[in-house]
C-alpha cells in the first residue's frame, strides 16, 4: 500500500487527491508526517466541511465516549484536537528553545549513552538512600 503525504490537502488539486486516494483504499492511504503542516487559520471554513473517518475501533470509542458524557462528537472532537494543537505548539517551543540554548553555547550536548549513564546512576543513587 502505498502512504501519500498531501500537504496542500484544502486546495482543488490537494482536494482531488483525496478524493482519488479515498477511491482505492486498498491501494494507498493519506499518511501524516513533518511535511504536512497545518493551513492558515483564514482557510478553516474551507475545512470544516472535510470529513474525518476512522476505523471502527476508534469510532466506537467517541461515540461511547459521547453517550457516557453526553456531549455531541463534533464537540468531543473540537475539544481533542484543540488540547492537541496546543500541546503541539508547546512542543514546537520548548524545542525551539533547548535548540537555541545548545546553539547559543549554554547547554553542552551530552551523548546518548553517558545520558542513560548519568540516569542509571542517579536511579541506583535514589534506591540505596530509600534502602
Amino acid at each position: 500500500m502505498k502512504r501519500i503525504a498531501v500537504p496542500g490537502s484544502t486546495g482543488s488539486i490537494g482536494r482531488s487527491t483525496l478524493s482519488v486516494v479515498e477511491s482505492y483504499p486498498d491501494r494507498c492511504a493519506v499518511t501524516k508526517g513533518p511535511s504536512c503542516s497545518l493551513p492558515q487559520a483564514s482557510l478553516f471554513p474551507i475545512l470544516k466541511p472535510m470529513e474525518v473517518h476512522f476505523t471502527p475501533d476508534v469510532e466506537k470509542k467517541l461515540n461511547d465516549l459521547a453517550a457516557q458524557s453526553g456531549r455531541g462528537t463534533d464537540e468531543l472532537l473540537q475539544d481533542a484536537l484543540a488540547a492537541y494543537f496546543d500541546e503541539l505548539v508547546q512542543t514546537r517551543d520548548m524545542l525551539n528553545s533547548r535548540f537555541d540554548e545548545l546553539k547559543n553555547g549554554r547547554v553542552k550536548p551530552i551523548d546518548g549513552e553517558e545520558a542513560f549513564a548519568r540516569l542509571k546512576a542517579k536511579t541506583e543513587a535514589q534506591r540505596n538512600r530509600q534502602a
